[in-house]
């Protein structure tokens, strides 16, 4: 049987904890675990707890923490993902996906074709969720580190902001990604639903981005993270 494994956003340490009231009902009354069925619990430091559940009310559950390791290693490329906004499901995938294929950070951007706009509180609420989405999937996927989600910025905004020792633009005219030299940290830039337009691409490379392709055929907005990050791993990282 898999060992039921939870993110807890707080730090933990050997002993007894109460968990969150958010984790504590998922626990015990969605996943109906009881007293004395065994967890793992991460808390997004890079360790791993390995504990036992002492208590399971309606709506308190107690954990006693016995041991404690090492969790997996991070990809030793570091990934910087700026994902063009696109809507509803398409972005939560883009965001799943990036995270169980080791992205370190993810930037939501806004650019010119995007069919969303969020401010203010709406882009604040989309962030929580996302980053629910990373959490899920770090707890799924064995990451114990979770990805930096930040709210969504505009795209002249973050091509000055982004720091990597290589940073490419997805574009359909341009040489592949195994042309450049292996790097320590990448930022990778995917263009929304509509796709960048040419001024935004030449933009892209005057702020000191590559332009990079993936080989002949137009992928989705959705699609080109999880193409483009799994060859960048595969090339430079732990795949």
């Amino acid at each position: 049987m898999r060992l039921s494994r939870f993110f807890i956003d707080a730090p933990l340490s050997l002993g007894q904890h109460e968990l969150p009231e958010t984790q504590a009902h998922y626990i015990g009354r969605v996943l109906r675990h009881a007293a004395g069925d065994a967890v793992q619990l991460f808390d997004g430091s890079g360790q791993e707890f390995l504990g036992e559940l002492v208590e399971v009310g309606k709506k308190n559950v107690r954990v006693e923490l016995r041991e404690s390791f090492a969790g997996l290693a991070e990809s030793p490329l570091r990934l910087h993902l700026g994902q063009g906004l696109s809507r509803g499901e398409r972005m939560d995938w883009a965001i799943q996906k990036a995270t169980e294929l080791g992205a370190a950070r993810i930037t939501p951007i806004v650019s010119e074709r995007c069919e969303v706009r969020l401010k203010d509180e709406r882009a604040d609420k989309r962030t929580a969720h996302w980053r629910q989405i990373a959490i899920s999937a770090c707890e799924q996927c064995g990451r114990s580190v979770l990805p930096q989600i930040d709210t969504p910025v505009g795209l002249a905004e973050w091509l000055q902001a982004a720091k990597a020792d290589l940073k490419l633009v997805l574009h359909p005219v341009a040489e592949p990604l195994a042309s450049h030299a292996r790097p320590g940290s990448l930022a990778f830039l995917i263009g929304p639903e509509g796709g960048l337009s040419d001024a935004e691409v030449e933009q892209a490379k005057t702020a000191g981005f590559h332009a990079a392709r993936l080989g002949p055929r137009v992928l989705r907005t959705e699609t080109a993270p999880v193409v483009a990050l799994s060859v960048a791993q595969q090339l430079w990282g732990d795949f």
